[in-house]
């Protein structure tokens, strides 16, 4: 059974950086994707970026491109998002999952099934 865990959220003012980390335990195939979504009060959830596995391929949300950088740990099964120059807006539960990431309209597709989700990590930007 795949376990996935993030941690790392905290409370910073804008302009601040923040490191999220996301564990994966289990076997999980080298076709499924990792990568990060977030949801702030009252909206729903959006991705942030996307990791292939396979290819180590990267894809970001133009809301977070240039700020954020998705990196991965092979060894450790573990991925890493660092955020940076974060502002206001980047405010809400960020989750990790593995899944299988698309991308339909150049946004990444939030997935409904055979996904993985971590249990949220809050993530705070102060103006």
């Amino acid at each position: 059974q795949l376990h996935v865990a993030e941690s790392g959220g905290g409370v910073v003012h804008a302009g601040g950086s923040l490191r999220l980390s996301c564990e994966v335990s289990g076997f999980a195939p080298d076709y499924l994707s990792i990568g990060w979504f977030r949801q702030a009060p009252g909206k729903e959830r959006e991705g942030v970026a996307c990791l292939t596995r396979l290819d180590n391929n990267i894809f970001y949300e133009d809301s977070v491109k240039g700020r954020f950088t998705l990196s991965r740990d092979n060894a450790k099964e573990t991925v890493y998002l660092q955020m940076d120059s974060l502002k206001p807006e980047d405010t809400g539960v960020y989750y990790c999952a593995l899944w299988v990431c698309t991308v339909i309209g150049g946004s990444i597709y939030v997935p409904q099934e055979n996904v993985s989700w971590g249990q949220g990590t809050q993530v705070t930007v102060s103006s």
